[in-house]
Parts: structure tokens; C-alpha cells; sequence
């Protein structure tokens, strides 16, 4: 590839100098240097900002497009006239030009761009393989772990409901290797019929090796072979006159009976496939994805792209698909209820990300037509909610300006509490809303690091979590650009607390950015609470007004983050072991050593030969932990 910066800036003495271009007249000038080759432009504004990535086949031919007087949409009138440079990367090939626009649109987040704004993993199911016994157990992230993944799975909630459902039907154990090892009894599950307890040797490795290869089966959609062999079991024990046996197996044809009954969609014909559908509404797109994997539905999740000021449908998909499947192996069939400029060329794109085949068209009739019509009614059904979802909070968030005398209805509102029990592990959270909600992927949570903070000091905690949080911002958006900075403070306290979070902010040199203080007021009763600003009066809100319930919502779920971070953080240091504090011992060396001596004192306890018989531990190794605990004694 390579890099076609814009003209450089002219030397010529300002007399002479020749007059800046932009928009069509910079393009046309462009237009004289461009190749025909494949490639990626981008277009920028006169600060630099990138404004949009695309990729042509011809880069001559598709830039040339834009240097035309008329026939193009307002959205990309906008661009064009904003348009004060372009640079230029030339690539081998048009897939190889696709690939890099996904990534720089990624990297860049260009303004007219199509931007897909959810980049959480997905869930699968993992049967382990380096055990007699294995384990099948829910997993995320990196697929490093030895063992058969089945996935991707909608949810967390959509994996734990197939894990419940094949406990009750193949009775597999969900237990780590270090549980396993320590039972001396059957656990709970066993009781309720969900495990078959292996691990005190209640089934024995070829019977419990059956049962994995019958639950992959039916992780594979082979359900009708699963229950016809079970059925047979079934009888064969009855003739045998082994009730016990029988009833057993009977009982686990009805539960492989009522998996199959309650599965929402369940493709004769269709074993693997993505189903994408999307609807756009006023401007909004929600982009809907049923996941089909061994026949059966597998869940499906909403994603609501940011369309870039106005991308027509086909470039919405498009966009999508490059975007969803960056960091995700594509399935053999995508199934799509919407048309893209050039279905082959995605095709060959997402073939080189699989490392086989990958199909991607738009049914027109039969079963795969239907999975794609009940997806898009999902996604139109979707939108609908969130656009009304959407109008409420912006009748809310034009009712907090309103009521707390603002100077426009707050985009970003960041709500602070800390939580803590009598001083001890500290910690602060942050919480974000704005016109579409809750913001999640900006909650934040502060560990209190302060060692001049007096143990139960809210005043010290919170000075700290300001100070931290506003001076990142003055060094990474000192012009507020980047749309990071709050609109509105919400702190739960009364007068003390906004005061002197009124204090903090000034002494950081911040002193335009709203705080409001929600306290509960009279007899602390929910519904009675008082609102305070720096130098006002406090004031209330009549009882069933919105914005006092929706202020309410927004303390609550600061105060939701809070404890959560604060009980994770107790619950790390109660589970933390003296090993935690020896260099180089990380988390497998510290599962080793437990597993093999069973607890931390012994380890401490033992000899360097009986350490250095720890796999994973060397000779050093073993001397250093020896050494941790015995220098001095």
C-alpha cells in the first residue's frame, strides 16, 4: 500500500500565493494526481478531522463522483462542502481495500461514517479436553484454552440457559478442576439431578465420556439421534429389569423433550447462519442478529449503528457487516433482509477472515426468507421502542434544564457516590447518562488511593475522584471536542457536599460545569428529597413530578455502581492469599500451588523439593517462594 498525501502548502510569497481550495474545486485538483488503482481516501475539514473513510475499486473513478455539481444527498453535500483536504492509500486489491476502510473507520470514527458503537464479545459454551472428566462451562474472550467451543451464543443469559438445560439432559459437570478435585461427597447439583458427580466416582470415565460426546451432539442440532439412542437405552434397562436405569433415562428423554419445545426457532434446513435484518426509521438504524448454529436459535442481540448523518440503507449493512465481523469468525451462511453495493466482494472479504467459505445473499422465499422477515420484524419492533424510549428521555432531560435552571438540556450527566464500611476498601464510582440512557462502557470505578485520607472521610474520597477524573480531562480535551465533559454534576449529598465539590473545581480551574446535590431530605424519605446548588437555597420538586423520579433513578444506580465496586473489591482482598505478594507468581502458578498443597499455609509450610515438584515451579522459582516465607525465621 501506498500513501498519497494532499498537495503541500504553497512557498510562494503571500502576494501570489495561489487561493485555498475546498470542497468540489479541492476534489477536481485532487482529481488531476489520483490513480486508477483500488484504494482507501479519506476526507478532511480544515482542522485536520477526518470526516470520512471510504474505498474505491478505481479511486479516479469514485473520487470523481464527488466533484460533481448536483445529484448528491444533503448528507453528502455536507461532507463535500466541508472538505479542506483528502489523502489517498493505494492497495493490491479491492478486498484489500475494504479491509483497511473498515479499520481505519474503526480507529478514526469519522463523522459521515457508518459507525457500529458496540464492540462487546460474545459468549460460548466450552467443553474442556484436558481432563478424564470434562468440564462444560461458559467462556469469553480468547479461545486459548484446550477444548471444543460451541457459539457465538446473544447473551450471557442465552448460555446459562443451554448450560441449565444440558445439565438436566447429560448431566455434565460444571465444577472447575480444583473443585473437582477436593469433593469427597456429591455436591447439590448431583441432588437435583443436574450432575452425575464424577468426581466421586459415581459414573466412570467411558460412561461419563458418553455422555459429553451425546451433549456435543446435541450442541451440533442432532437431537433426533440423542433421543432415539436414549429411548432404546431406555427400553433395553425396562427388559433388564433395571427400574433405577430406566427411570433415569426416562427422565432425561423428558427433559430433552422440553428443550425442544421451548426453543424459539427451530431451522429444518438451516444448520449454521447469522440472520441480520435491519430498520431505519427518522434517521435511526437498529441492526437485529439471530444467531442459528446445529439447527437451532442460539438468541438474538439489537445493535443501533450510528448512521452518519443520514447513510442510505445499503451502506448501513454494509458498513455493519465489515464492522461486526472485525474481530468475529463469520458463520458459512449470512442471511440478510437488506442488499449491499457488492455482495461478492463482502463475500471473499469475510472468506479470508473465516479461512473457508462464507455465503452472504438475501432470501427470497422459503424457510431462510422467513428467519429473515421475523428478524427484521424483531428489528423494527426494536427501533420503535428505542425511539420512543428516546423521546422520553429527551422530554426528561429538557425538564432537568427547566427545573435546575440550565442552560440547555444536559447530553452528559456524570453522577459520583462512594461506598465504603467504616473506612475500609474504599471506592468511588462515576456513572454516565445522556439522551439514549444509561452509558455504560463510561462507568468508571476509582480505587481510593489517597493515603492522607482519614478511613470514612466522604469529603477526602470524593475531593480525590474529581481531582483524578477532571484532570485526565484538561489533559486529553482541554477544548471539550471530544464530547467527554459533563454537562451536569449529580452528587448524592446536601449543601457540605456540593460546597466543597464547588471547591474542588474551582482550585482545578473548572468553574462552568453545573453541580447539583440530590439529598433525601425530610426524614430521609424517598420522594421527599432536596436539591441543592452552590450559594442557593435548597428547593424541592412537587411529588410526582418526572424529572424528581428520573433524578432518583440516577442517584440509585450510583449508588448501585458503587457498592458493586466497593463488594468486589472486599471480596478480592478476603480471597486474596500471601502468594498474591511473590513476584512471578501469577494466577496459574498460584492454582498449581493450592491445588497441590490445598492452601496457602501449607504452601508455606512445605520444603523446596516438595515446591519444585509443583508443575510449573522451577528450582528458582521454588526457592523464592520458600524464601518468602521463611527470611527471618
Amino acid at each position: 500500500m501506498t500513501d498519497t498525501p494532499p498537495p503541500s502548502p504553497s512557498t510562494t510569497p503571500p502576494a501570489t500565493a495561489a487561493p485555498v481550495l475546498r470542497g468540489q474545486q479541492l476534489i477536481a485538483d485532487q482529481l488531476k494526481r489520483l490513480t486508477t488503482q483500488p484504494g482507501v481516501y479519506r476526507m478532511l475539514d480544515a482542522q485536520g478531522a477526518v470526516l470520512y473513510v471510504g474505498k474505491a475499486r478505481n479511486l479516479k473513478a469514485r473520487v470523481s463522483s464527488y466533484a460533481r455539481g448536483n445529484g448528491h444527498s444533503p448528507r453528502i453535500a455536507r461532507m463535500i462542502r466541508d472538505t479542506a483536504s483528502m489523502m489517498f492509500l493505494t492497495t493490491r486489491t479491492e478486498t484489500e481495500a475494504l479491509l483497511l476502510e473498515q479499520n481505519l473507520i474503526k480507529q478514526l470514527k469519522p463523522r459521515y461514517n457508518v459507525l457500529l458503537r458496540d464492540d462487546k464479545s460474545f459468549p460460548n459454551i466450552l467443553v474442556t479436553k484436558d481432563h478424564p472428566f470434562p468440564q462444560i462451562k461458559k467462556h469469553r474472550g480468547a479461545k486459548s484454552e484446550k477444548g471444543d467451543y460451541y457459539g457465538p451464543f446473544a447473551s450471557a443469559g442465552a448460555v446459562n440457559r443451554t448450560l441449565t438445560q444440558l445439565q438436566r439432559v447429560f448431566l455434565l459437570r460444571s465444577c472447575t478442576d480444583a473443585t473437582f478435585a477436593s469433593r469427597t461427597r456429591p455436591c447439590l447439583l448431583h441432588q437435583i439431578k443436574r450432575c452425575s458427580a464424577p468426581c466421586v466416582g459415581r459414573v466412570d470415565e467411558a460412561s461419563y465420556r458418553a455422555l459429553v460426546a451425546d451433549a456435543e451432539l446435541f450442541l451440533k442440532g442432532k437431537t433426533t439421534r440423542i433421543q432415539s439412542d436414549l429411548a432404546a437405552e431406555m427400553a433395553q434397562a425396562a427388559r433388564d429389569m433395571e427400574y433405577e436405569r430406566a427411570a433415569a433415562l426416562r427422565d432425561r428423554i423428558r427433559a430433552l423433550t422440553a428443550v425442544q419445545s421451548v426453543q424459539a426457532i427451530n431451522p429444518k434446513r438451516v444448520s449454521e447462519a447469522d440472520v441480520i435484518a435491519l430498520a431505519m426509521d427518522g434517521g435511526q438504524a437498529c441492526v437485529q442478529v439471530f444467531f442459528i448454529r446445529g439447527n437451532q436459535s442460539w438468541g438474538n442481540r439489537d445493535f443501533y449503528p450510528r448512521t452518519g448523518e443520514g447513510a442510505g440503507p445499503a451502506e448501513v449493512m454494509e458498513a455493519f457487516l465489515g464492522q461486526f465481523y472485525d474481530d468475529k469468525v463469520p458463520p458459512r451462511l449470512i442471511l440478510l433482509s437488506q442488499g449491499i453495493e457488492d455482495m461478492d466482494l463482502m463475500a471473499e472479504l469475510l472468506s479470508q477472515r473465516a479461512g473457508r467459505k462464507v455465503a452472504v445473499g438475501v432470501p427470497q422465499r422459503g424457510e431462510k426468507a422467513e428467519l429473515v422477515e421475523n428478524a427484521h420484524r424483531n428489528a423494527r419492533e426494536s427501533l420503535a421502542r428505542r425511539m420512543a424510549e428516546s423521546a422520553t428521555q429527551a422530554r426528561l432531560l429538557a425538564g432537568m434544564a427547566e427545573a435546575f435552571d440550565l442552560p440547555a438540556p444536559p447530553r452528559r450527566i456524570e453522577v459520583y457516590d462512594n461506598s465504603h464500611i467504616q473506612g475500609s476498601h474504599p471506592v468511588g464510582g462515576m456513572i454516565v447518562a445522556g439522551p439514549e440512557g444509561f452509558v455504560k462502557s463510561q462507568y468508571r470505578k476509582y480505587n481510593i488511593k489517597g493515603t492522607e485520607i482519614t478511613p470514612g472521610d466522604d469529603f477526602g474520597m470524593m475531593r480525590e475522584v474529581l481531582t483524578r477524573r477532571f484532570k485526565r480531562l484538561l489533559e486529553e480535551d482541554p477544548d471539550r471536542e471530544n464530547g467527554c465533559w459533563p454537562d451536569l454534576l449529580l452528587i448524592d449529598g446536601g449543601a457540605g457536599q456540593v460546597s466543597a465539590v464547588a471547591g474542588i473545581l474551582a482550585d482545578l480551574g473548572v468553574e462552568d460545569v453545573p453541580v447539583l446535590g440530590v439529598a433525601k431530605g425530610l426524614d430521609r424519605d424517598h420522594g421527599k428529597e432536596e436539591f441543592h446548588r452552590p450559594g442557593q437555597r435548597p428547593f424541592a420538586l412537587r411529588m410526582n413530578d418526572p424529572v424528581l423520579y428520573f433524578t432518583q433513578r440516577l442517584r440509585d444506580e450510583a449508588h448501585r455502581w458503587a457498592i458493586g465496586a466497593h463488594r468486589a473489591k472486599r471480596s478480592k482482598a478476603i480471597s486474596a492469599t500471601p502468594l498474591e505478594e511473590i513476584a512471578g507468581v501469577g494466577a496459574a502458578r498460584k492454582r498449581a500451588l493450592l491445588a497441590h498443597f490445598g492452601s496457602a499455609k501449607a504452601v508455606a509450610s512445605a520444603s523446596v523439593a516438595e515446591l519444585q515438584a509443583v508443575e510449573g515451579i522451577s528450582a528458582a522459582m521454588a526457592q523464592k517462594v520458600h524464601d518468602h516465607f521463611h527470611t527471618g525465621t
